[in-house]
């Protein structure tokens, strides 16, 4: 008799097949127009080659073959570790060897990779070869370290895309996903990139959370408060005392306008927001506008001007007091150095002590977003937001970022998405990462020339904001500057010189992990820790070697330092929009206010 095959145990129904393959050939034929129109803008960017990419390469293999004897020797190296590798995965599979070190690569940290020999070898061959393509470009002779780093940084794009874990055939995950539902994960993983590509509009808009899980002001941005002022770029928040008395000055945060205010006050657990409250401090923080075409012409002189001088002014009004503490977060601070700066040309003394959260002043040594920055891709640039109406699109930046961390924040997202077939988790970082901002071009264009090209801001004079030249040496408002170790975006040995930039009496402190984890770490977390040296020495290495590290936040440490810095007796606490207590600014909405709750992915 025979048998007849049975049928997997979790096998797509034909019926449920065919009709999910039709909806996804309906997707896919809607969405045609919109990739080709994608692709050509794309290929037309090639063919410019506006990001350098083609000459960078061009020039370091030229270099490279000049020399072919050296060639021959790294090659010649990388086919032994080869062999060597090769030797002892098969001694440790067959039990004649010891066994390898385990692999500390997240991209192959499932025991799939390590429990497969051949799996094994996969993927430690691929991060030998990783290693040595790296190597190889690092160490050619006589290209320009602009250069350089450009060919750096996109062969490292390059070997994290051809990761064997990007791959349904080379990762055992996928494979056994695929068997053990059928193929069901593949078909779900398809639906996923189409839905991705539709919300990108023919791009790949990659979704890094659920954003239906999150609701602004329910359960992130919740911390109470209400709008009490705002014009053409902001609106500045205040929030509502927890405590019956409070700092005399108040604080003042100015964020980034790349991103959205709430990465401070994401959830009552890792608020930095909630927790300055709970410290009695009067907070308010600028929450900027999502800026469109009318808005293009806006200067960098009219953030300054719209920003934290209409807030102080703000705040003044609200409050009685005319001095503030300031905060400033990564551009946020590039932006407060230069108010410091603006306002010591003009001998105002209203802010008296400053706060930098990984903010780079000293652009000397921008890290890799620098890869993105020279006068050819910014000249590129002003066309397509001239094209585009007058702003620079959130996507893009925010699409440059990602790529910063390709493995983390696109890989990662494109195996579990598309190849696993999962939906993503709600996580209320990415739910911030993902809500995107606009930029007007004036501003953008001003910002990336005049600091990320010719670095002039720490020129004596280089910057001039409503026509009155700046001058950072005379800025004496003490200052607490905050980097982190790992930080890809504004490095922290670069950031240390805009502590030693400064005429005041400042502070640097280093924290653990990267741009947002190591500044979002309240102290309940009680993670990553600190080094702190009172010294700042010359060489950013030489205070690090000589830096005390101590557990926990660097929040705590903060709170002391501008404590330190607030003499005056406490006063009662203060109510936003509370005409009793002085206040003559009305509350117009409650917290996070219309401007932050605009995102660009609805």
């Amino acid at each position: 008799m025979t048998t007849q095959p049975t049928a997997a145990p979790h096998a797509i129904h034909p019926d449920m097949l065919a009709e999910a393959l039709s909806d996804v050939a309906r997707r896919a034929a809607a969405l045609a127009p919109q990739l080709l129109e994608k692709q050509a803008a794309d290929l037309e960017s090639q063919m410019q080659d506006e990001f350098g990419v083609q000459k960078a390469f061009g020039e370091v293999m030229q270099k490279m073959w000049a020399d072919p004897q050296k060639l021959v020797e790294v090659q010649g190296k990388y086919m032994a570790d080869l062999g060597a590798l090769w030797q002892k995965s098969l001694a440790a599979s067959g039990g004649q060897g010891p066994k390898l070190e385990p692999l500390k690569d997240r991209r192959f940290a499932d025991e799939a990779w390590s429990a497969n020999p051949w799996f094994d070898f996969l993927s430690r061959s691929y991060l030998l070869g990783a290693e040595h393509m790296k190597d190889v470009v690092a160490k050619v002779d006589g290209v320009s370290p602009q250069t350089r780093a450009k060919a750096m940084y996109y062969t490292r794009q390059i070997v994290d895309a051809v990761s064997p874990s990007n791959f349904a055939l080379t990762n055992p995950q996928v494979l056994k996903a695929t068997t053990d539902s059928g193929g069901q994960n593949l078909l779900k993983g398809m639906q996923n990139m189409l839905r991705d590509m539709e919300k990108g509009k023919g791009a790949l808009a990659i979704a890094m959370t659920d954003t239906k899980a999150f609701e602004m002001g329910r359960n992130v941005a919740s911390t109470p408060g209400k709008v009490v002022f705002q014009n053409d770029l902001m609106q500045l928040l205040m929030y509502q005392p927890t405590t019956k008395t409070v700092a005399k000055r108040p604080l003042l945060i100015i964020p980034p306008w790349i991103n959205k205010y709430y990465i401070l006050d994401l959830q009552p657990k890792n608020s930095f927001i909630r927790w300055a409250v709970d410290q009695g401090h009067t907070v308010f923080v600028i929450s900027w506008v999502m800026p469109d075409a009318k808005l293009a012409k806006k200067t960098f002189d009219d953030y300054m001007q719209e920003g934290p001088l209409a807030a102080m002014d703000a705040i003044a009004k609200c409050t009685g007091e005319k001095e503030v503490n300031a905060i400033g977060y990564c551009l946020g601070g590039t932006l407060l150095a230069c108010t410091l700066g603006y306002l010591a040309a003009k001998k105002d003394t209203r802010i008296r002590s400053a706060t930098f959260f990984t903010s780079l002043i000293d652009f000397a040594k921008p890290g890799d977003l620098g890869v993105y920055v020279d006068e050819a891709q910014v000249d590129a640039l002003e066309k397509r937001m001239q094209k585009r109406g007058g702003y620079m699109e959130g996507s893009e930046m925010a699409g440059t970022f990602n790529m910063l961390r390709a493995n983390d924040l696109v890989w990662s997202f494109y195996v579990h998405n598309y190849l696993l077939g999962k939906d993503p988790f709600p996580f209320d970082l990415l739910y911030w990462n993902s809500d995107a901002t606009r930029m007007p071009m004036a501003m953008h264009l001003f910002y990336l020339r005049e600091m990320y090209i010719k670095n002039k801001l720490v020129v004596q004079g280089g910057v001039s904001l409503n026509g009155t030249a700046i001058d950072l040496s005379k800025v004496k408002a003490p200052a607490y500057f905050i980097s982190t170790v790992e930080d890809h975006i504004a490095p922290w040995a670069t950031t240390y010189t805009g502590a030693r930039t400064l005429g005041g009496a400042n502070k640097f402190v280093l924290g653990g992990s990267g741009h947002i984890a190591g500044i979002v770490n309240p102290p309940a977390s009680n993670k990553y820790g600190y080094w702190t040296n009172a010294k700042l020495v010359p060489s950013a290495e030489d205070w690090l070697a000589g830096a005390t590290k101590h557990d926990g936040s660097w929040w705590t440490d903060w709170d002391k330092w501008i404590k330190s810095h607030n003499p005056e007796k406490p006063v009662p606490a203060r109510v936003p929009g509370d005409a009793l207590r002085g206040g003559k600014l009305k509350a117009l909405e409650d917290a996070p206010g219309s401007f932050a709750k605009l995102r660009l992915d609805k």
